[in-house]
């Protein structure tokens, strides 16, 4: 090697990532033994020394972990992004939140963003239609980055993904409300052709068929608004459909508000079932069934798994998936 070694050349030498590298030379206590050995060793092989200057600049040394949220609106990414944050902060590192409402300029550019300033690693929940640069950018950055909740629509293989096992929840929603005496089974709401819808559907559709049921759904982004376009439509349609499975619990939340507003009982006339299980399910009238994802818990993982990464350089699987429970209240049971 012609040039200095850098902390990214020792980094790969070691087989850890940049962050664990830069914890060794620090001093810190957190990597394992066998770790620091084996990045001591390889600091050994290629000359490294630290360039102390340099070091008090970069943010990477001051336990920064930057959060890049697609909807920080919806309830049920502020829960994930508040359990994330509260766990790093209780093993000293500090999260820089970005919301990025959907919008993969946003996206590209706060991402940049974080990386020059230093990030020690990153997770991100990806906007629709996110670029094949932007994984490509992450994976250069040599930095622990995970992509959560979503998977890019293309290109981002090289992250490792760690999301709900949204399929089974799909299922298990679409068996309870055929346990109920429904047949005419709507699935209401999820962008088309979209990963998560697919895996939310692929549920449904497996137990209708299942069931020899036809299936029906109705796209869209999912929303109160949507909710309730899809519960006044449904209203006025003969026969009526007898049961609904709602992509989120908004579009759940939304179709109670419309058929009140039509004058369906909701749990008797007809049954629903959300997605998510946000605080709201169990606190509207009536009560929201849903597919409980434990957002919560969900957030603490990640953070334990990115620590695991940064201080011991144990990168997670490809594709880690955390089961789901279905909730039944008053709005499919009737109860």
């Amino acid at each position: 090697m012609n040039r200095r070694p850098t902390i990214l050349d020792v980094a790969r030498e070691a087989g850890v990532s940049k962050s664990t590298v830069s914890l060794v030379v620090q001093g810190s206590p957190a990597p394992r033994a066998e770790t620091r050995a084996r990045v001591e060793a390889a600091m050994a092989r290629l000359g490294y020394v630290r360039n102390r200057a340099a070091a008090q600049l970069r943010g990477a040394d001051t336990g920064l972990i930057g959060l890049v949220i697609n909807d920080l609106r919806n309830p049920f990414f502020t829960e994930f992004a508040a359990s994330l944050q509260g766990a790093l902060a209780g093993a000293g590192y500090a999260a820089v939140i970005a919301n990025t409402d959907e919008d993969p300029d946003e996206q590209d550019r706060v991402t940049a963003a974080m990386l020059e300033h230093g990030v020690a690693a990153l997770v991100l929940c990806p906007t629709h239609d996110t670029r094949p640069e932007t994984a490509a950018r992450l994976d250069r950055a040599g930095i622990p980055a995970m992509q959560v909740l979503r998977r890019m629509d293309r290109d981002g293989a090289a992250l490792p993904f760690a999301s709900f096992d949204y399929r089974a929840g799909g299922e298990a929603a679409t068996r309870h409300l055929i346990g109920t005496g429904a047949r005419r089974i709507v699935f209401a709401g999820g962008l088309e052709g979209r990963q998560i819808t697919r895996e939310r559907m692929g549920g449904y559709d497996a137990a209708m068929r299942g069931a020899g049921l036809g299936t029906r759904s109705i796209p869209g982004r999912p929303s109160r608004a949507l909710g309730r376009a899809i519960a006044l439509r449904l209203a006025a349609e003969t026969p009526r459909a007898d049961a609904a499975l709602c992509f989120s619990d908004l579009v759940a939340l939304g179709m109670l508000s419309g058929f009140a507003e039509a004058g369906i009982t909701v749990g008797r006339d007809i049954r629903i079932v959300g997605f998510d299980d946000i605080e709201e399910a169990s606190l509207c009238h009536p009560r929201l069934s849903s597919v409980r994802c434990d957002i919560g818990g969900f957030g603490r993982d990640v953070a334990a798994t990115l620590l695991r990464w940064l201080s011991d350089g144990l990168r997670p699987p490809d594709e880690t998936r955390t089961p789901v429970t279905l909730i039944p209240r008053a709005s499919s049971t009737g109860r």
